[in-house]
């Protein structure tokens, strides 16, 4: 058997072997709970790796946001733990898969940052002046007006 497709009996043995025929680039590293992540830097991924009862793994992907922190996970499932790594493998690109197309489907490309608008509060204070201005001498002619003719 080659040595990507070796059997492998726990998950301790699961992160490097995966992380191999998952991606080129990638990092694994295990949290303090015990789940193991392997993030593929170079294709915004990462995938979640936990023990799940007896003989089953919780499988769990999603994205790497541009700060570098992750995001939520888009999809997950549990899968059983018999030793073929190469199944494993088939799940966790089946996973990626979803959440690829979660990104091209579901949520929007974020627009392109566009110039702030001027700030409109010394404008407006000026037109309620002018208007209160406009107010004031159309009653002083009004009233021009009307002591002309009752006198």
């Amino acid at each position: 058997m080659s040595d990507d497709r070796r059997q492998v009996a726990t998950v301790a043995d699961l992160p490097v072997p995966l992380a191999k025929l998952l991606w080129r680039q990638h990092t694994v590293y295990r949290e303090r709970d015990g789940t193991v992540v392997i993030r593929g830097e170079d294709a915004g991924r990462w995938i979640s790796l936990a023990s799940h009862g007896r003989g089953r793994v919780r499988v769990r992907a999603g994205r790497i946001l541009d700060g570098g922190t992750t995001a939520p996970a888009r999809a997950e499932t549990t899968v059983p733990l018999d030793g073929d790594i190469a199944r494993l493998a088939a799940c966790c690109r089946g996973l990626l898969a979803e959440t690829a197309g979660a990104r091209a489907a579901g949520t929007p490309q974020p627009s392109p940052p566009t110039a702030a608008r001027p700030p409109k509060g010394p404008r407006k204070a000026g037109r309620r002046r002018g208007a209160t201005v406009l107010v004031c001498a159309a009653a002083v002619v009004v009233g021009l007006i009307a002591a002309s003719m009752f006198g």
